[in-house]
């Protein structure tokens, strides 16, 4: 993915690299140096390398983009769970267990793998969500990126987003929120050890503008899994000219005891 000509010129660009030859050793003390309510697009340029980090932009930091090597992208990975308790003591919960956060609105990111370690939860096991990446602001946009998870590997949750050619792994519910995203050459992979559900699109209210649209990509992986689950009465969720392998279950779509859910 390249910046237009004018965008760059404008953009203030810093070096992440973990032997010391950029700007900054750590992609959180890069994060710490941009002034909050900046209105310039900031390029962080990441050297690859494995980045054991939990990155969190808040929402008053926009236009950051998070940019790899698309030969060698680096790895930011951590394994916190919703079960994890934080400093104070109290589980972290779904929410705040993803490894990057970014709250803030025109986040981009090229060539990075984005990961959650965290081991597949037995069943019946409470607070196994593990969440690698969870994108809440507005205009966002994903090129050549990956996720790597089991439950909740990416935690879609709200806001315009844009997904291309990326790679997603997961087990159950592995993407989910209530984001309005477009999926176009994107790879999905379950590795569900049970029967699981690709997506879980949450639509509360008919009038919600939300929905998952997957175009042009791939389901593969070793575990049977659903398309999606109702998550609410008005889940939204397309899929169009995409390969589906045997993983996925012919029935298409479990209603999760919806009585009238909106597929």
């Amino acid at each position: 993915m390249k910046l237009a000509k004018a965008e760059a010129a404008a953009a203030v660009r810093y070096i992440v690299s973990q032997d010391g030859s950029g700007n900054y050793k750590s992609i959180r003390e890069a994060i710490d140096s941009i002034p909050l309510h900046n209105t310039r697009r900031v390029i962080l340029e990441i050297r690859p390398g494995i980045y054991r980090e939990k990155v969190v932009i808040p929402k008053s930091m926009s236009f950051i983009t998070f940019l790899g090597n698309g030969t060698s992208p680096p790895v930011i990975t951590g394994n916190d769970t919703a079960a994890t308790r934080g400093k104070d003591g109290v589980p972290l919960n779904t929410f705040h267990s993803p490894t990057v956060a970014v709250n803030a609105n025109y986040f981009i990111a090229a060539n990075i793998k984005f990961e959650n370690t965290a081991p597949y939860p037995e069943v019946g096991t409470m607070g196994g969500q593990a969440v690698a990446l969870r994108i809440s602001g507005d205009k966002a946009a994903f090129y050549n990126c990956s996720f790597y998870g089991s439950q909740d590997t990416l935690y879609d949750h709200k806001g315009l987003h844009y997904f291309n050619n990326c790679f997603i792994q997961g087990s159950v519910d592995f993407i989910f929120g209530y984001g309005r995203s477009l999926y176009e050459n994107c790879y999905l992979n379950s590795i569900a050890k049970r029967v699981a559900s690709l997506t879980a699109q949450k639509g509360s209210i008919r009038t919600m503008e939300s929905g998952f649209s997957f175009v042009r990509s791939r389901i593969t992986g070793s575990g049977l899994v659903y398309l999606g689950r109702a998550w609410g009465d008005h889940s939204r969720v397309i899929f169009s000219y995409t390969f589906m392998d045997k993983v996925v279950i012919p029935e298409g779509w479990n209603s999760w005891g919806v009585q009238r859910p909106e597929t």
